[in-house]
């Protein structure tokens, strides 16, 4: 199902970026990931990105937690690349899906150090959510019902920073929300940054909060970021540059980076102003909406 390739292949791209700074950041990490059905295939491309960082791994301990019903080819499956882990990797298969993944998480020492969880599950537990924030620090991707109160429940579990998008595959299957919770301006920007390179053969859109469908393309249209960021000016008034920024991560399907493409439009269309009216476009610019009254 599209849904679960596009699954795989953020956990794979996030995960290229995460481990490297856990590694580099503490002696330990853990590693959840938690499905309630769907396919855990994706914790063997996990394995494999683990994997390719064993010469990181040296002197490192990695947990790697996979929780999961009813996957009875699974264990086999893992431990063929488990073969290719360096000792510094435990991997732990958990029979009964994400609502042991407090047990589990506790049980491996998680807490204090860093924690990347992937909770695949239609309900948005807050037990489950509480417990992935016990990292120092803590990133989840949670895949689950559109309609589900998602960033809201993350938000209440702890975590500062959050953002969402509907995949909707072009073939009528289901569409999945997928909420990214993090308290790392850096990692926000890390995932936005594979959502946007997933491969375009997944033959799946994004819906953006306000309900508009994107195509997954490197370069985004920032058409509608445009609109969202003058409407924002209209609403708030003035922001800087970083205000922008971190409102186009957050609230919108787009990247921080885009945000500046989007300013600049505003800029040139006349539609915006700056404070400073020269230099460089930096965090501290000033943005406002202008008021250009009726069409004569």
């Amino acid at each position: 199902m599209p849904t679960d390739a596009v699954l795989r292949e953020l956990l794979v791209r996030h995960l290229e970026t995460w481990l490297p700074g856990a590694l580099h950041r503490a002696r330990r990490a853990t590693l959840a990931l938690a499905y309630a059905g769907g396919d855990a295939g994706s914790a063997e491309a996990a394995l494999r990105v683990v994997a390719g960082h064993a010469d990181r791994l040296r002197g490192r301990q990695l947990t790697v937690l996979v929780l999961a019903d009813g996957t009875e080819e699974l264990p086999a499956r893992l431990g063929a690349v488990e073969a290719a882990l360096p000792a510094g990797v435990a991997v732990h298969l958990v029979p009964g899906g994400p609502a042991r993944l407090p047990v589990a998480v506790k049980a491996a020492g998680a807490a204090g150090a860093p924690l990347l969880s992937v909770v695949d599950d239609d309900a948005a537990d807050p037990a489950v959510l509480t417990a992935a924030v016990a990292g120092k620090p803590a990133d989840v991707l949670l895949a689950t019902a559109p309609g589900t109160a998602a960033r809201a429940a993350l938000a209440d579990a702890g975590f500062p920073l959050t953002t969402e998008v509907e995949v909707v595959p072009a073939d009528g299957a289901p569409a999945r929300l997928f909420a990214f919770a993090t308290g790392s301006d850096k990692s926000l920007e890390a995932f936005k940054e594979a959502l946007w390179a997933v491969d375009g053969t997944a033959d799946v859109r994004y819906r953006d909060p306000a309900g508009r469908l994107h195509d997954v393309v490197a370069a985004p249209d920032p058409g509608p970021l445009h609109r969202e960021l003058l409407a924002e000016l209209v609403r708030s008034g003035p922001r800087t540059v970083t205000e922008l920024r971190r409102h186009a991560l957050t609230e919108t399907v787009y990247r921080s980076s885009d945000a500046v493409r989007a300013l600049t439009g505003l800029l040139d269309a006349g539609e915006a102003a700056r404070d400073p009216e020269h230099g460089r476009l930096g965090g501290d610019v000033v943005i406002s909406a202008r008021d250009i009254g009726p069409a004569s």
